[in-house]
């Protein structure tokens, strides 16, 4: 009875800082329909301010907290509204993914940098107090915890329901230019929301820390439990999100209670709160979140078909060059950039095209490079196969949340990336007992490819099959369809297009197209294992895809390139890792808003040398060919609609005088 009830009080202790979590999550999307991914990693960073006021510059524990809670985290908060996440809620749910991502990204980064990986206590409150209940002692950090989630709870349903700036928050997202004809300030109620948001995070962070410990990563993943809690509320109810958080506080205390730590069963224990997030996402009934909302996104300009084609063939040449000169370790990195560049492709695919997220895209990789290895049939069929089971896993991940769309579906990817990560490829009867399985070298037509520099040929010969692919379906109707529906989903239901269906399709083929980027991969190493496909390794590839440009195939090529050599520049600047990371995070903040990134420069580039050059070249080549082409009468014609302002045809050369006929409309 003692063991039920202690496990019982740490399951409420936890679910307690979960719903202080949810409800600041709650509360910014309530108010700014931003759904903020990086809710825990502001958690995360203010967690390491307050052990840095208390511990490093021994501050008074009362002080740093409100250093904390009451400036820095308000003040934080009110930042980010107002200058990064500003008229997000107005625009599609994909590029307000995409910037909270980034901010998530850019947090850990600048975590790293400023307090980088050492050992760090935090002390939990009042160490020495506590209470014994029935057999069980209690620490008064618990009993502060739980009594702060309840008191958090009630201030802010009060907030909400009970006082006039509660209601201006609910009217601002609901209707602000009729706000301002109130005399309402949209803009200064949403930083207000965002600045108490930002404290309830960073004071969950606060309370788990003597806990978890100062850790960048699971303080920072643990906004999923928020998530979960969050959902079930259905981003607005503060009572079901309170009982949520409680709920699965308990849940998570008593499967590490009374779940057996080896077996089948013992993965289950990390993996609760991902599996309450897919549970409640798909039970739930959908929240409402943007309604009668046309906004498109202006994409990349599509390539003629002799353009793309000389392109490819250049992209080959390129790639047969450092194939038969390079060392076997710097074509190991370059067939590594072709496999990243193929997964962007797919997020071309589902996201620059389809305008849906998705959070564990090299999770599809890693099913697609686990079929290969397993199926053992080093051939094109083996690597078809691999990436249709690929695009079968990724078409049971969308089906459950058929009539679900946007924030919910890239939340759907997110618990799914965390199962695999957890579930599957972790596990013994999956990647082996030592974590790697052995994968032979794709053969074409029964000949082996064993050189490096071959293989990595084939690698790109794909990649430019997959982007010529991909741009032949931007051309046609279905690519149109697709554009369609990424800028308004309503105005293509308006017209009776049924889309879930063939959100399910696109979901599949974009986990096909990044499924046989896995095979190809689990061939150029030969070995491949779990590590290679971690879940949170899906975040800088999506971040690096929208840098570059998520809606072109250059866009690609250029964001494979660069998260290739992000390790690379991690391993030789050691003490700038962070600040890496924190560059990819807060660029992907910069450039969020504009899906075409930073290929729109290559794209800039190219249009300023054709205005510079092409046009001279094409006003002078029909004048030098017909000065070089005379008329049988010795006269030189010109097409008139050649001529332009300036140029005037070469005098006639000398020869017999015959008349010439000049039509009516013609003459001056």
């Amino acid at each position: 009875m003692s063991s039920l009830l202690s496990f019982t009080i740490l399951g409420l202790f936890t679910g307690a800082a979960y719903a202080i979590a949810a409800s600041g999550l709650v509360l910014t999307y309530t108010t700014t329909r931003v759904f903020n991914i990086a809710h825990g990693a502001f958690g995360m960073v203010m967690a390491f301010t307050f052990w840095d006021f208390s511990q490093r510059q021994g501050m008074p524990v009362w002080l740093a907290l409100f250093l904390v809670l009451g400036v820095v985290a308000p003040g934080t908060g009110w930042f980010i509204q107002r200058f990064v996440t500003r008229g997000l809620g107005e625009g599609p749910v994909s590029v307000a993914l995409v910037v909270t991502v980034g901010l998530f990204v850019g947090c850990i980064g600048m975590a790293q940098q400023i307090w980088p990986p050492a050992a760090r206590t935090v002390p939990p409150f009042f160490p020495a107090s506590g209470l014994e209940v029935a057999g069980t002692y209690v620490t008064a950090h618990q009993i502060v915890t739980i009594v702060l989630s309840a008191v958090v709870a009630l201030l802010l349903y009060l907030l909400l329901n009970r006082t006039r700036i509660g209601t201006a928050m609910r009217a601002s997202v609901d209707n602000p230019e009729l706000l301002r004809l109130f005399g309402g300030k949209p803009e200064q109620v949403a930083s207000l929301s965002w600045a108490v948001g930002t404290s309830l995070a960073a004071l969950a962070g606060i309370l788990l820390v003597p806990i978890i410990g100062l850790d960048y990563y699971a303080l920072t993943l643990l906004v999923i439990n928020a998530y979960a809690a969050a959902m079930l509320g259905g981003l607005k109810s503060l009572p079901l999100t309170f009982a949520g958080a409680m709920g699965l506080g308990i849940m998570q205390s008593f499967a590490v209670a009374y779940l057996p730590s080896q077996g089948a069963l013992a993965n289950i224990r990390a993996v609760v709160p991902a599996l309450f997030l897919f549970s409640v996402i798909v039970l739930m009934p959908q929240a409402q979140l943007r309604i009668g909302q046309v906004k498109g996104i202006v994409s990349a300009p599509l390539p003629s078909t002799s353009k793309a084609l000389g392109w490819g063939a250049a992209l080959l040449v390129v790639a047969a060059l450092l194939g038969s000169s390079m060392s076997e370790a710097n074509l190991l990195l370059v067939g590594t950039a072709a496999t990243y560049a193929m997964v962007m492709l797919s997020l071309v695919l589902l996201t620059g095209y389809g305008g849906h997220v998705s959070l564990a895209q090299l999770t599809f990789a890693g099913v697609g490079a686990l079929a290969y290895a397993k199926l053992d049939q080093p051939n094109l069929y083996g690597l078809l196969l691999s990436a249709l089971i690929a695009g079968a896993v990724g078409a049971l991940v969308a089906l459950p949340v058929l009539r679900l769309t946007g924030l919910y579906l890239a939340l759907s990817t997110l618990a799914f990336g965390v199962l695999m990560d957890k579930m599957i490829f972790q596990a013994d009867y999956a990647f082996g007992y030592n974590g790697t399985l052995k994968a032979q070298r794709l053969s074409l037509l029964g000949t082996s490819i064993d050189s490096t520099g071959a293989y990595v040929v084939v690698m790109v010969a794909f990649f430019v099959l997959m982007g010529l692919a991909l741009l032949l379906l931007r051309r046609g109707a279905l690519g149109r369809l697709l554009i369609a529906m990424r800028d308004s989903p309503q105005a293509c239901g308006t017209l009776g297009l049924d889309l879930r269906w063939f959100r399910v399709g696109l979901f599949g083929a974009s986990a096909a197209m990044a499924g046989l980027a896995g095979g190809l991969f689990a061939g150029l190493r030969g070995t491949v294992g779990g590590a290679d496909f971690q879940f949170f390794n899906s975040l800088p590839l999506l971040l690096l895809a929208v840098v570059f440009g998520v809606t072109s195939v250059t866009g690609a090529a250029l964001g494979g390139v660069g998260l290739m050599l992000l390790p690379v520049l991690q391993s030789s600047n050691p003490s700038a890792a962070g600040a890496i990371f924190a560059v990819i995070g807060f660029g992907a903040v910069a450039l969020g808003r504009d899906p075409n990134g930073l290929s729109n420069l290559v794209f800039s580039l190219g249009r300023r040398l054709d205005r510079r050059f092409g046009t001279d070249l094409r006003r002078r080549l029909p004048l030098v060919a017909a000065r070089r082409a005379p008329g049988d009468d010795g006269s030189v014609e010109v097409p008139l609609h050649r001529l332009k302002a300036g140029d005037a045809p070469a005098p006639p050369e000398p020869g017999p005088a015959t008349a010439k006929e000049v039509p009516a409309h013609v003459a001056p």
